[in-house]
């Protein structure tokens, strides 16, 4: 995973509004309108936050009738945890550092 699409999709997951729609899609995929009703907002706010989660990878849309449904991309998911899991293991190999309580003037 490349450093810009890392931070496009931690981007996409710093906003409250777009966490929810994450947790939301998290069972089952929606239609704009439904997660519009589940979620409270409007149709606009949504598909603003939507389009920043698609161009992060984050969700997955596909047409059906009228509607576009949205679900978790759960391969980048399964990517982000990898890379989480990568740096946790680097960081748990790396020695506490000890700072002295006084340090050198």
């Amino acid at each position: 995973m490349t450093d810009i699409s890392l931070d496009k999709a931690f981007h996409a997951l710093s906003d409250p509004l777009r966490l929810k729609i994450v947790e939301s899609l998290q069972y089952t995929e929606y239609s704009v309108r439904d997660l519009c009703a589940h979620l409270g907002v409007s149709q606009s706010k949504l598909s603003f936050h939507l389009r920043v989660l698609k161009e992060a990878a984050i969700v997955r849309s596909r047409p059906h009738g009228r509607w576009n449904y949205y679900s978790l991309n759960l391969q980048k998911f399964a990517a982000l945890e990898q890379h989480l899991a990568d740096l946790r293991r680097y960081a748990a190999a790396q020695p506490i550092p000890v700072y002295p309580s006084d340090p050198p003037k």
